[in-house]
């Protein structure tokens, strides 16, 4: 396992990019020095090509509840809180804005604030039955601050979403999954298992075109469907022209598992 920074831990295991967040002592709030970590150790995982899919999860019994009051409430001025927002709590997510490749969240204890926006940075959410999630900033007073205003709603609609922002209530791993938040939800000693399992699995597809489908997903967001066919179209030309479809077309002629390289 790699240090990247004092509080991540980050390693790689069959093309999967696994990212600790390594504070238990304070379920994984973040300081500056984890948000700088974290956005590390995406960018790395970004420019590796050995690796294939990033895996999210913290270490001890939470995911990440949010910022460490404890440096935040030093931050007194308005000017320098807006510039620790957008400066270092909003690095993670620059980070993933144009990430291509699959991004899991094994959400392993509470995300809470901050840290349940970060658990909806990711493309896949699974969660320990245990877990909880909330929308918190409403309890101390204070507002969607890492994009939760922008994402929840695209996730579970605006009246559900509203009414979690709202009351900042807690919402454990089943009602999660009921919610669309996450995709399932497992026992806490089978949650980094599955998440691994289906990380691995997508490791070992057709990386150009696992890709390309997370950046059609994307732009289709901000286009008309006339547009997105037109780009659909590009896209496929230039997929169908690579090593990796015509081996997936052999394999299945062969009755054998393709071997894709990514070119």
């Amino acid at each position: 396992m790699t240090s990247i920074g004092p509080e991540v831990d980050y390693r790689v295991e069959n093309g999967v990019a696994v990212i600790t967040l390594n504070r238990p002592e304070r379920r994984n709030a973040f300081n500056r020095a984890l948000l700088a970590a974290w956005a590390a150790a995406i960018d790395t995982a970004a420019s590796d090509p050995e690796v294939k899919v990033l895996l999210i999860t913290g270490a001890g019994k939470g995911f990440c509840a949010g910022v460490d009051l404890g440096e935040f409430g030093g931050v007194t001025e308005t000017l320098e809180r807006r510039a620790y927002l957008a400066d270092d709590v909003h690095a993670v997510a620059r980070a993933l804005e144009h990430l291509e490749k699959p991004y899991i969240a094994a959400i392993n204890g509470d995300a809470i604030g901050a840290g349940m926006d970060m658990a909806l940075m990711a493309d896949i959410r699974l969660i320990g039955t245990d877990a909880r999630l909330s929308q918190g900033y409403v309890r101390v007073g204070l507002v969607p601050g890492d994009g939760g205003a922008h994402m929840l709603p695209r996730i579970v609609g605006e009246q559900r979403a509203l009414e979690l922002m709202w009351t900042g209530r807690f919402v454990d791993g089943a009602e999660a999954t009921a919610l669309g938040i996450t995709m399932a939800h497992h026992p806490a000693e089978e949650l980094l298992p599955a998440a691994m399992e289906l990380a691995k699995s997508l490791a070992a597809g057709p990386p150009i075109a696992i890709r390309t489908i997370k950046r059609l997903t994307r732009i289709a967001r901000t286009q008309s469907l006339t547009d997105h066919l037109v780009h659909a179209a590009a896209e496929q030309a230039v997929i169908q022209s690579t090593a990796d479809s015509a081996e997936a077309v052999a394999a299945f002629k062969e009755k054998r598992a393709p071997r894709f390289q990514g070119r």
